[in-house]
Parts: C-alpha cells; sequence; structure tokens
C-alpha cells in the first residue's frame, strides 16, 4: 500500500479574453469537444455541481472521473475536487485550481493541481502531461 503526494503548476496563455475561457469551462457542450475528445461526459457546472467523465484505458479498464465543484468566480477562478478510479479500484484524488488573469486582450490561465496517487495505479507524470495535453486541446478550441 503505497500513497504518493503531487502538486504541479500549468500555465498557458490563450489570445481570447477571461469570459470567452470560462466560457469554454461552464458550456457542457463546449467542454466536452476539448476536454473529452473520446468517452462520456456530463457537466453540471455551479458550486456544489458535478462533472463526471467516462473512458476506456488503452489496456481495456474502464475509467471514471467524478468532480465536485466548491469555488466558481465568473471569469477569474474554478476551484475543484477529483476521483480517478480504474475499475473498481481508487487510483487518485485531487484538488484543482484554474486561475484566469486578463492578459492584455488575452488570458493567462494558471492551474494548480494537488493529488494522492494510491497504490501506483498512476503516476504523477502521466497526469501532469495528460493536463496539459488537454489545456492544449482548449488552446485549440478557442482559436
Amino acid at each position: 500500500m503505497t500513497v504518493i503526494h503531487s502538486t504541479f503548476t500549468l500555465e498557458r496563455t490563450y489570445a481570447v479574453p477571461p469570459a470567452r475561457v470560462y466560457a469554454a469551462w461552464a458550456d457542457p457542450a463546449a467542454k466536452a469537444r476539448w476536454f473529452v475528445p473520446d468517452g462520456t461526459h456530463e457537466l453540471d457546472f455551479r458550486v456544489g455541481g458535478r462533472e463526471t467523465v467516462g473512458a476506456t484505458s488503452p489496456d481495456g479498464t474502464a475509467l471514471a472521473v467524478t468532480s465536485t465543484y466548491h469555488d466558481i468566480v465568473p471569469e477569474q477562478r474554478i476551484v475543484y475536487s477529483s476521483t480517478l478510479t480504474g475499475g473498481k479500484t481508487l487510483a487518485t484524488v485531487s484538488v484543482t485550481t484554474v486561475e484566469l488573469v486578463g492578459d492584455g486582450e488575452g488570458t493567462r490561465l494558471v492551474l494548480t493541481e494537488q493529488d494522492t496517487f494510491l497504490d501506483g495505479a498512476e503516476e504523477p507524470a502521466w497526469r501532469e502531461q495528460g493536463t496539459g495535453d488537454w489545456l492544449d486541446r482548449l488552446g485549440e478550441a478557442l482559436r
């Protein structure tokens, strides 16, 4: 039985105002396009609301992510907690903060994630890489 704690911060700058970046997180159809290109997605974007994602790993294991939104300041900040389960095994518990800061006519997004990885089911480097990938897809969707 092992536990690994990890924190990482990723930054991206998008050439659109914070209102557009925020809308890409808040609108269920918009978020599904960049966040879950393959799988199922449901989003209830409000404080206390939940987001669920279903997907399949390369080895065929069913993956489920469930998030709860704790703090939302429109066009400025989003805070949520998440669990990742592979099959019936809890792999990760995390808290994520997304900050949106006006940067000229664009937006600087700062995402900080604090993770607890359980029993080697997921690795910190995998999570950071995957999160960076979906932030890059968000950038493509905003173009």
